[in-house]
């Protein structure tokens, strides 16, 4: 690292080897400590800390000066790096201090509103407020560091195997498919707006069109929805497409990418990434991203708990169940607090059946009144249920059940601690439904987007029945998270017109929105497909934690809002003068 006018070394590079030597240093105080004589500064950048010492019997006028700084002060000090007497294991330069002979104040610093430390005292909106002294932290910082890092492993694979880098615009126009666009008003045209992107989708596509046959960026991309903890108003994507491939050979490329990145940034070696069926992934998990470090997959239980005298399992569509292993001896106190856990709103089930199959080779069920020991017994060995296990049970429509289920097995892994941070288990989820019906606006919509090509043998379906159709789409995920997604691409004009019909856009309503993209198919369109990984979530992911907000610099709170900036805010009537806005539209 070049050094400048104001140091000689930063605060996280000094050892034994520069015992010595005289150096000058630049930083925050992140603490100061006055025993007896002696004051002991530590002093913090962006790449550690170093303590400094002063001395009363040395020079007195430089320690009392030292006596008088406060925490997060901007100090520079010169002095010579000695061995240190009692020194810290814990950070780097912890066998040595600087004996400082030059001290001067750059800048003073108010109290700050919590400590700047690991443990801080600092809630998280006051921390996002205050988000520039939150990012001092080291906790933050190597967040930041770590962001840094997994950015330059992608740009390095990508760029290895023939990938080129190229901006897309951000001021683009707004489609009714998808997400809430962010609209932005034109002063040059009145009454007109243009959209921030969603995702480069139909830029990358025309890219294609352009013969840029490897294409990626890592671009941000805006989406108006409500936010929890791994959504953000403002997001990041590693945005890829290629030309003349198939699914495979995407798979195969980006199979690579996600090996390079654990190899590079987690130094682990991830070996074949399986793949499952969309429709498999929601009949065994109840998740079309199903976390598969832990066994507990669905059993269909239907045949063998219908058709007793239990009106609830007669009734249901669906009856499915769980293993969880060694749990047989629960309490009821702990059978109690899962049913209330499948009650609670988020999750919506009814209720909930256990059965116990206990070490002497019987059953304690719930539902003992309608079922005997053989009946049980079936449904353990149906189960693959061992004594000491217990079969955990929803049932209701078939959909809605397999979705309950699958976040009972997802809280059932927590509690019994299969959830291992650190286990890195990635999945390639592939046939996804091309389209989803809504019942409210009685039409299909398009379960990726609307240039997602289907699958070659089921195109004759999309004039005959099209809910059965399948997409040439794939999603990665890690875990239990979905990091990233894609799929083939329509190239054909007649096709992607076919598709816009089925999706209910009349001729006019497709050219006024996508005639750019049919238009260009039309002068030589290339076979080709993509995929973009949400880049705040992998690093999530990475790092073992469920909130993307740690790793963006400025992120905005749960309301949607930047409270360090006050953003949104309202603008002068000027302003909205000059848009062609009123003010009675705005207040509406």
């Amino acid at each position: 690292m070049t050094m400048t006018a104001y140091r000689t070394h930063h605060c996280g590079e000094l050892n034994m080897n520069f015992v010595g030597k005289e150096v000058t240093l630049i930083g925050w105080i992140q603490k100061n400590r006055i025993m007896g004589g002696m004051i002991f500064i530590d002093l913090r950048d962006r790449y550690g800390i170093t303590q400094l010492v002063f001395n009363h019997e040395v020079n007195a006028a430089l320690a009392e000066k030292a006596e008088k700084l406060g925490r997060e002060w901007i100090i520079q000090v010169t002095g010579t790096v000695m061995e240190r007497y009692s020194k810290n294991p814990n950070i780097p330069t912890g066998d040595i201090e600087i004996m400082v002979n030059q001290l001067q104040v750059i800048n003073q610093s108010k109290i700050p509103p919590f400590t700047i430390e690991d443990q801080t005292d600092g809630g998280d909106e006051l921390r996002i407020k205050y988000r520039y002294l939150d990012l001092r932290r080291n906790k933050v910082k190597n967040n930041l560091i770590f962001r840094n890092n997994v950015g330059l492993a992608v740009r390095n694979y990508l760029q290895s195997v023939g990938f080129l880098e190229i901006e897309t615009p951000f001021l683009i126009k707004s489609t009714p498919e998808g997400a809430r666009d962010f609209i932005v008003p034109s002063r040059i045209h009145p009454g007109e707006f243009y959209a921030l992107p969603q995702s480069p989708q139909t830029f990358k596509q025309l890219l294609m069109v352009s013969g840029f046959d490897r294409y990626f960026q890592i671009v941000r991309c805006f989406r108006d929805e409500d936010l929890r903890a791994d959504r953000q108003p403002e997001f990041t994507q590693i945005d890829c497409e290629m030309s003349f491939v198939s699914q495979e050979d995407i798979l195969t490329t980006f199979e690579g990418l996600v090996k390079h990145i654990f190899a590079q940034i987690k130094q682990i070696e991830i070996g074949p990434i399986p793949r499952m069926t969309y429709q498999d992934a929601m009949n065994l998990y109840g998740s079309d991203k199903p976390d598969i470090r832990f066994g507990m997959q669905f059993v269909n239980l239907t045949p063998y708990l219908q058709h007793r005298d239990f009106s609830i399992f007669n009734q249901a569509e669906w009856i499915g169940g769980i293993v969880v292993p060694g749990a047989a001896n629960y309490t009821r106190k702990q059978l109690d607090n899962i049913t209330e856990f499948v009650r609670r709103p988020q999750i919506g089930a009814s209720g909930m059946v256990y059965i116990m199959c206990q070490p002497e080779g019987t059953f304690k069920s719930s539902v003992d009144k309608f079922y005997n020991q053989e009946d049980l017994q079936e449904v353990a060995k149906q189960s693959n249920a061992n004594a000491g296990d217990l079969i955990l049970i929803l049932s209701g429509k078939k959909e809605q059940t397999q979705k309950q289920l699958g976040e009972l097995r997802l809280e059932m892994g927590n509690r019994l601690e299969l959830r291992k941070a650190g286990d890195y288990k990635p999945l390639w989820v592939v046939d996804f439904p091309l389209l989803e019906w809504d019942e409210e606006t009685a039409r299909f919509y398009a379960k990726h987007h609307p240039f997602t090509a289907p699958k070659p043998e089921h195109i004759e379906l999309l004039q005959t029945d099209p809910g059965a159709v399948n997409a040439n789409a794939y999603d990665l995920v890690i875990n239990g998270t979905e990091i990233g997604g894609g799929s083939i691409r329509i190239h054909d004009t007649q096709l992607q017109s076919q598709m816009f019909k089925v999706l209910g856009f009349t001729e006019e309503e497709a050219q006024a929105q996508f005639g750019f993209l049919l238009d260009a198919f039309q002068y030589g369109a290339p076979p080709h497909g993509g995929i973009a990984f949400g880049f705040d979530r992998l690093c999530a992911v990475l790092s073992d934690t469920d909130s993307i907000r740690d790793f963006i610099a400025f992120p905005k709170n749960n309301a949607a809002r930047d409270t360090m900036i006050q953003a949104p805010a309202r603008v002068s009537e000027e302003q909205l003068n000059e848009l062609s806005i009123t003010i009675q539209e705005r207040e509406a």
